[in-house]
């Protein structure tokens, strides 16, 4: 009896558990890339009275806690992930952090918990899967066979990453495929995928390598390879003046766009050239109205000082007349003076 009822508390927990998870709205797993930043979001889809949000790092059953936004009190990030996490976006219903510059260290599952009063916490998971995928290096070289052509692609990541071939003609094909995958010291892995690429080439033709790792974005390289000048035919003949029609029309667009550019180039200098002398004309029409002005100015100057010095060259001389005038009629009085005193001298005689 007792133990059916420690069962049923059990199962009575389990689904509490699962009511209260079931209203965050979450990421399962969140796939990011060596040195990229990584982001957790968790949303209370129900409106509560929450008064803190706490996120967690879950590693090997322990519980570490990251960050918290109360609140009263706002955001805080805990010792030991200050350089590591950061807030993006902080909410009682809605929050989100970022951890930035993700390592392998980083990998695990993260919890977002919306403490709420007075239901308690309502719980929400997040697992961080932390991949490493490198640019795929293609190699392609002519066999012994004139029509097939050796294709070569490795890529390094972690975990080990798929490597897929690919030809742009249709007609032509992959066989021999050879992979090899292998284990490298810093716990990523190498593949190399090997193919025999067959078939009449007609045009030149690019083979493609992709390498993906689990969902994440995939990295891709192009190479071409010339055509081998084979074939023969009216299909052949077709295909090459449909070729020769589209390099026609390429090199067409090509030197309209040319001549545009061209015509662009001698305009603007035109302008330009237009606009120096139009500025250099009014500029010296300007200065030669300056220089103008001044002499006129100069000029007036002048003649107010001639005209001056002319007044002034009268005036002494009717001055120095005068003064001639009066000393003659002086010396008249004196000359009349001493002939009126000789007579009257002879009178008195």
């Amino acid at each position: 009896m007792a133990d059916g009822a420690i069962v049923y508390l059990l199962s009575l927990l389990m689904v509490c558990s699962e009511a209260l998870t079931a209203v965050i709205q979450t990421q399962q797993t969140v796939l990011a890339a060596v040195g990229e930043d990584a982001e957790f979001s968790c949303q209370l889809l129900d409106t509560k009275d929450v008064l803190q949000v706490t996120w967690q790092k879950i590693s090997r059953d322990v519980e570490t806690n990251v960050a918290t936004y109360n609140k009263y009190f706002g955001q805080r990030v805990n010792d030991g992930f200050t350089d590591k996490v950061k807030f993006k976006y902080t909410g009682l219903q809605n929050c989100s952090i970022v951890i930035r510059n993700v390592t392998e260290q980083d990998e695990g599952c993260y919890r977002c918990l919306f403490n709420t009063y007075p239901e308690g916490a309502f719980t929400g998971r997040t697992c961080l899967r932390v991949y490493e995928l490198h640019e795929p290096v293609l190699d392609v070289r002519e066999s012994n066979s004139t029509e097939e052509w050796v294709v070569s692609c490795s890529a390094t990541g972690r975990p080990a990453p798929t490597v897929t071939l690919s030809v742009s003609q249709q007609h032509l094909s992959f066989s021999q495929y050879n992979t090899v995958s292998v284990s490298n010291t810093n716990a990523t892995f190498t593949v190399t995928t090997t193919a025999v690429l067959s078939g009449s080439r007609k045009h030149s033709t690019q083979v493609g390598c992709a390498a993906r790792v689990l969902s994440a974005p995939h990295r891709e390289v192009m190479e071409t390879i010339p055509d081998d000048g084979s074939g023969d035919g009216d299909d052949d003949d077709d295909d090459d003046d449909d070729g020769l029609d589209e390099d026609f029309g390429s090199k067409r667009r090509n030197l309209a766009i040319r001549i545009s550019v061209i015509l662009s180039s001698v305009l603007l200098v035109a302008f330009s050239c237009v606009a120096a002398l139009i500025f250099v004309h009014h500029r010296t029409k300007s200065h030669n109205r300056n220089l103008k002005i001044n002499k006129t100015s100069e000029t007036k100057i002048r003649d107010s000082q001639e005209t001056e010095a002319s007044l002034f060259t009268a005036e002494g001389s009717e001055v120095r007349n005068e003064g001639a005038f009066e000393r003659n009629h002086q010396d008249n009085n004196l000359m009349f003076s001493s002939e009126a005193a000789g007579r009257l001298n002879f009178e008195q005689c």
